[in-house]
């Protein structure tokens, strides 16, 4: 992700945005998916050293968004079928998981220039609050 990000910088204006997409397991880690979990913890500290960087270098922020339990064709593939049914529910205070079209509008929110130009840094958890615990 550092070098696709290095390439994206030499072609992006100042005032771009990069937006990566973390999870909640980068601060509420499952032990079963240990290696997921990593993964997207590395993705947060990336995002804020970055946006550090590039913000005074050359006028680009840098945000992420962290999903939590969402609807994908990954869940209903290698879950087994009794956890299929009951995915999200008990994990989120909402008390279900999300759907795809749910995580769309905070990436447009962090893309838009006119509204998010103050935002920089930022880890946006879409989870249904289950960071809160």
């Amino acid at each position: 992700m550092i070098s696709l990000a290095q390439k994206v910088v030499e072609h992006m204006p100042a005032g771009g945005s990069i937006i990566n997409t973390a999870s909640i397991q980068a601060v509420k880690p499952n032990p079963t998916i240990l290696d997921y979990a990593c993964t997207k913890g590395a993705i947060v500290t990336m995002t804020k050293c970055l946006a550090k960087e590039l913000v005074k270098s050359r006028g680009i922020r840098v945000n992420a968004v962290a999903p939590g339990p969402v609807w994908t064709p990954l869940i209903a593939e290698s879950f087994p079928a009794e956890k299929v049914e009951t995915f999200g529910r008990g994990q989120t205070p909402i008390d279900r998981a999300g759907q795809p079209a749910e995580l769309a509008p905070p990436f447009v929110f962090l893309a838009n220039t006119a509204e998010a130009s103050y935002v920089n840094g930022e880890i946006m958890n879409v989870t249904g609050g289950m960071e809160m615990g």
